[in-house]
């Protein structure tokens, strides 16, 4: 069984040449640049080469909470017929230069109905997304801080940018605006994991000293059967 994740990546990877040999464009955004800006409608989906991007949600009173993050091999946002009115509320930046390939809507649909391995492959994506979104919702929701920040820590050692090992490239920041909690909050429970000899903080990044001792804080949803 599949545990939640953030940080999604190398989905796709294996469809890239049957992407290439279809209608695109290919698009390059500069780090900081919007992908989709706050209310602009979602009319195309990218495959991403390279780079990362992250997406939040906006709501109207200038709160703002990170729900994922996605990078090469993977396609955002995902393709369906209808259009929903929190969509006009999703945000996506590059963190990094990004260089992607762009399909309207039209053209991935056309793909999704004639490749059926394509269409299973969305299928799954969809449901790990949901699988996040539900254990955020009706599990991460009802933990104290502490656990919280334990879980998604735990989470992203589990499943983060290639290369990054155990250590957690998330600032306090981005921490804040996942668990939708203070940086006051977070700040606390990290120097407990800290004074524990759990993690090492950094300025934008987390080294993690005791992955064992971490699992022993997360929650039993959170951790792999």
């Amino acid at each position: 069984m599949l545990i939640p994740r953030y940080y999604f990546a190398d989905d796709y990877t294996d469809f890239y040449e049957y992407f290439l040999s279809h209608p695109h464009i290919r698009k390059r955004f500069r780090k900081h640049e919007y992908l989709w800006a706050p209310g602009e409608p979602l009319t195309h989906v990218y495959y991403i080469i390279s780079g990362i991007a992250l997406t939040s949600l906006e709501h109207e009173d200038g709160f703002r909470k990170i729900s994922s993050m996605h990078s090469k091999g993977t396609l955002f946002p995902g393709c369906h017929q209808v259009e929903f009115k929190i969509e006009q509320s999703i945000v996506t930046t590059a963190l990094s230069d990004m260089e992607v390939l762009s399909f309207t809507k039209a053209e991935m649909l056309h793909m999704f109905y004639d490749n059926r391995e394509l269409s299973v492959r969305m299928l799954n994506w969809y449901a790990a997304y949901i699988n996040l979104l539900l254990y955020e919702s009706a599990h991460q929701e009802y933990n104290s801080t502490f656990i919280k920040l334990c879980n998604l820590l735990y989470l992203f050692s589990q499943n983060g940018p290639e290369g990054s090992g155990p250590d957690i490239y998330l600032t306090q920041e981005n921490i804040a605006e996942i668990l939708t909690t203070t940086r006051v909050h977070i700040a606390r429970s990290l120097a407990r994991l800290r004074d524990e000899n759990i993690i090492i903080p950094h300025r934008k990044w987390i080294e993690l000293c005791d992955p064992d001792r971490l699992a022993s804080y997360c929650s039993r949803e959170t951790l792999k059967p």
